[in-house]
């Protein structure tokens, strides 16, 4: 596993084009980079692989020596990210984890408490709990954990 400082994840941003108002990407990370964020996502499930690649190559650009994770192994490496972050549906962890290079990190997205007794078999660095609450933007999720689940999931993981 990559050796992740956990102050890299204190404000994680998570983009999706469709929800920017027409603003440009990199305008809004940037704006979002000088408001405290340490740490990008770059999550565009309607981007074609091509131009996904230019947009994780303008990030990455943009954002040195900040941390660019991509949900996509084959971005991830093309692009050099730092970091991705895998959901359930993605390629399994132990995968990517033989694909990647050492220095990469990677998270997962656990959506059941399974999931979470589950993540302590795998090579990971960080867990995304989703979602702790409703939200109308990702609407593919389970329900809601609540800070109460969030507690619970804490308890059962050092991630």
């Amino acid at each position: 596993m990559a050796r992740l400082n956990p102050d890299a994840l204190r404000l994680y941003l998570v983009t999706d084009q469709s929800l920017m108002r027409g603003r440009p990407l990199a305008d809004v990370v940037a704006a979002a980079v000088q408001g405290g964020v340490s740490c990008v996502q770059l999550r565009e499930k309607n981007l074609g692989s091509r131009d996904f690649l230019a947009q994780a190559l303008m990030l990455k650009k943009l954002l040195a020596p900040q941390r660019v994770i991509n949900d996509r192994i084959d971005i991830a490496l093309a692009c050099g990210a730092e970091g991705v972050h895998l959901g359930q549906s993605d390629l399994p962890v132990a995968q990517a984890r033989q694909l990647l290079p050492p220095q990469v990190f990677i998270g997962w997205s656990v959506e059941t408490m399974s999931d979470v007794l589950q993540s302590a078999t795998l090579p990971l660095d960080y867990l995304g709990v989703s979602p702790v609450f409703a939200t109308p933007t990702k609407t593919d999720t389970g329900t809601a954990w609540g800070l109460e689940g969030l507690a619970l999931v804490r308890a059962a993981t050092a991630l």
